[in-house]
Formats: C-alpha cells, sequence, structure tokens
C-alpha cells in the first residue's frame, strides 16, 4: 500500500528508486535521504522491520516512516540472492511508481564478523567453512549482480528520465573491496567482485547514459558491525585504523548516494568511493 501526504521538491524529485537492505542500517538511511530529497522509494529487504533495535529501527518500518514525513514509500518483499525475486521486485516497483530510475544494491551479510555466526569472528581462509564463502557471495556478489541485471534491463526500455540520463545504479561496496582485510576471506572477495563488477557495468552501459558507480564505507556505525564495537578494545582498534578516529554514521554513505543519484554527479560512473574517514588513504 502506498500513502502520500505531500510532495517534496528536491535533487531526487520525479525520480523512483528502489533501495535493498532497506529495513535497518546503510539502507534505511538511504530509503530516508532519497525520500526527503523528493524521490518516490521501494523499499525492499526479507522483512520490514530491522531484526535489531538500533535507532528505533524496529519500531517503525522504513517505508512507513517515509510515509509519516509526508514522501511516497512502499515494500516489497525480496531475498536478493535469488533471481526470480529480484525480477519480480523490480517489476512490482514499476506497478507502483510507473518506472525505476535508482536502484541501490545495499543488502548485505558479513558472517565473518558476526559473533553469533557459523565462523568464529575473524577466521583465515583455511579455517573459513566453504558455506561461509557460499552464502557471503550468494547475497554480496550474486545479488548485486541479479540488481544491476534486472534494473538495466527495465532501465534499457523505458523512457529517458527528464534529466537525459537513463538510470543510476549504486552498489554498495566496502574498503574491504579495495584493501586486504584479515579474517574476512569470504567478505573481502564478494565486496571485491561488487567493486569490479561495477567498473565492468559502468563501461557496458556507458553510452546508454547509465550511471554505475560503488560506494566503500568504512567502519560504520551499524548492527553489522556492532560485535566489534561493543568490544572496548576491538572497538579502539578499529577506530584507530581511521584517520579520523571515529566511526562514520549511516548519514555519511546516505548523503554521498544522493550524490552519485543526483544530476551533481552528471558526468561521473564507474567510480568507486570510499566513505572511510581516510582508511584506504593510508
Amino acid at each position: 500500500m502506498v500513502t502520500a501526504i505531500k510532495s517534496h521538491p528536491g535533487r531526487l524529485a520525479d525520480k523512483v528508486a528502489v533501495v535493498t537492505g532497506s529495513s535497518a542500517g546503510i539502507g534505511r538511511a538511504i530509503a530516508l535521504a532519497f525520500a526527503r530529497e523528493g524521490a518516490k522509494v521501494v523499499c525492499s529487504d526479507l522483512q520490514p522491520l530491522a531484526k535489531v533495535d538500533i535507532k528505533d529501527e524496529a519500531h517503525v518500518a522504513t517505508h512507513d516512516a517515509i510515509t509519516n514525513e509526508g514522501g511516497f514509500g512502499a515494500f516489497v518483499k525480496a531475498d536478493v540472492g535469488e533471481a526470480a525475486e529480484v525480477e519480480e521486485l523490480v517489476h512490482e516497483a514499476v506497478e507502483i511508481f510507473g518506472r525505476v530510475d535508482i536502484f541501490v544494491n545495499n543488502a548485505g551479510i558479513a558472517i565473518e564478523f558476526d559473533s553469533t555466526s557459523e565462523a568464529s569472528v575473524g577466521q583465515p581462509i583455511h579455517l573459513t567453512p566453504t558455506s561461509v564463502y557460499d552464502k557471503t557471495m550468494k547475497i554480496n556478489a550474486r545479488g548485486t549482480f541479479l540488481g544491476c541485471k534486472y534494473a538495466i534491463a527495465q532501465m534499457m526500455k523505458q523512457d529517458l528520465h527528464p534529466s537525459g540520463d537513463r538510470g543510476w545504479i549504486i552498489n554498495m561496496s566496502s574498503i574491504a573491496g579495495l584493501v586486504g582485510f584479515p579474517g574476512g576471506p569470504a567478505y573481502c572477495s564478494s565486496k571485491g567482485a561488487t567493486a569490479e563488477l561495477t567498473k565492468q557495468v559502468a563501461v557496458e552501459y556507458g553510452r546508454h547514459k547509465i550511471h554505475v558507480n560503488a560506494i566503500c564505507p568504512g567502519a560504520i556505525s551499524t548492527a553489522m558491525i556492532q560485535p566489534l564495537t561493543e568490544n572496548e578494545a576491538s572497538a579502539k582498534q578499529l577506530m584507530a585504523a581511521h584517520p579520523w578516529n571515529a566511526f562514520g554514521e549511516t548519514k555519511d554513505v546516505a548523503n554521498a548516494a544522493v550524490f552519485l543519484a543526483s544530476e551533481d554527479a552528471a558526468f561521473v560512473t564507474g567510480v568507486l568511493l570510499p566513505v572511510d574517514g581516510g582508511y584506504v588513504a593510508e
């Protein structure tokens, strides 16, 4: 169900965006930021509410938060690792709002850094279960591939946006997709694949005026890295690895996503943008 009180002028006015992994953390922040800039937003996840209650994310679903602020929001359940579900997500977005201009491949997992998972935190490759690699690649790498595939298929058959562009794809890579990160062979593999796919698709579809970029966050304060931030020693060590000596906020990544989806980035494609407090600059 879609409800709306009023439209919002902004940098993303008249654009329709799909954001995967939108129920919490970075995905939620991006969906809200897009809506505040005037986009109509299809939020997608395995469930509308966050599993872990950080910053009241489990109290109000993201699409409801958007409509509560007077924006246009809807929710479509999808598992990004399943081709049929991603294809249907794009189809439903078109059914709801008429087109897809922006697609954010944000949904992801980090099993190796989850103390409750089958893999102990920080295991080297010879101790990492193959099942961890397979599951991580299915969601992080295959999920991004499928999102690009079906979003671009839709963008290629619809009319150009009034800006003259055909679409905007934003993938979520990581600093772990740019540099080596001890204890995360599966996660690094998946985010490295995302980074390279971003460049490949950007080159392939540049002539069709489809922007394809990736954001590479550093340590952002979300439920995903909570096991690391809750431990005082690991938190200090992680912060010290960033020249900014602090954890980033979800709004830092959301602001970068708004830029990449706007006319401010009209001549930007194939970029891997670190939002990392200087981590990869060292």
